[in-house]
């Protein structure tokens, strides 16, 4: 069998993603990434100013699309403002996403509720509405940012862990479900990457600092463009035959010891 014959099997030309939370931290790590591959971006996001920012840096191929992915009603008109902005969507990446650092005992209903909402609820929604057009046009790509939190035991957040748990489940069903129709969905579990929310996370915490740097056979923290280039790759034509994975990006940490 001939190879493809593609000048790059990383080439995204011709693709138009949306990021969701694309304006800061991994989501414009990934956003800067693919609009580096060729792809076309539209950043969603709730402050309209950190998108407008996010597009002047990443220039023209980057569009800024005010939305809230928590409220859920709102989800097919998200998709149709983003497909008229920049056409038919081939990537949707679910990124957007809260913290909240606290013991399980101290976790009211709500606070438990909102995580939940952010980032499996929203993600859900969004995909479905994405899903529906490209299962009808029988191609497409949808990848999540999962975690560690998705495979290890954390302290402190039993709610981030539970959605972040869910998308391993969410990303496997849809794999099956939709790969026949040509959609592949994926995960991307970023390890501990250097960004605001992993200062926030570890402010004041010296001893989880040092026990993360211990256990990451690396030593050191990841960069955003590290999963910014794992978003490229599971959404190229190299990762044609790749659906349903969860894939670490992580220094080594999920297998150190």
């Amino acid at each position: 069998m001939n190879p493809p014959a593609v000048s790059s099997p990383f080439d995204l030309t011709g693709q138009v993603a949306l990021v969701t939370g694309g304006a800061t931290g991994l989501g414009l790590g990934m956003a800067r990434c693919l609009v580096a591959a060729g792809a076309r971006v539209v950043l969603v996001g709730r402050r309209e100013g950190e998108l407008q920012r996010a597009c002047a840096a990443l220039g023209a191929q980057a569009l800024a699309l005010p939305g809230d992915v928590t409220r859920l009603e709102t989800a097919p008109e998200l998709i149709e403002q983003a497909e008229r902005l920049a056409g038919p969507l081939t990537l949707l990446v679910n990124n957007a996403g809260v913290h909240l650092k606290r013991p399980a005992l101290d976790t009211g209903d709500a606070d438990f509720g909102a995580v939940l909402q952010t980032h499996l609820f929203g993600a859900f929604a969004l995909t479905r509405e994405a899903g529906r057009r490209m299962l009808a046009r029988g191609s497409g790509c949808v990848l999540f940012t999962a975690s560690m939190a998705s495979f290890l035991g954390i302290p402190q957040v039993a709610a981030y862990t539970a959605a972040k748990s869910a998308y391993v489940g969410l990303v496997r069903a849809l794999a099956v479900e939709w790969g026949p129709h040509g959609v592949r969905v994926n995960a991307i579990a970023p390890g501990w990457i250097a960004s605001d929310m992993l200062e926030r996370a570890l402010r004041g915490d010296p001893d989880r600092r040092a026990k993360i740097l211990a256990r990451t056979p690396m030593g050191r923290f990841g960069e955003p463009d590290d999963i910014g280039w794992a978003a490229v790759y599971l959404a190229s034509a190299a990762a044609r035959f790749v659906n349903g994975v969860v894939f670490p990006v992580d220094g080594g940490a999920s297998v150190g010891f």
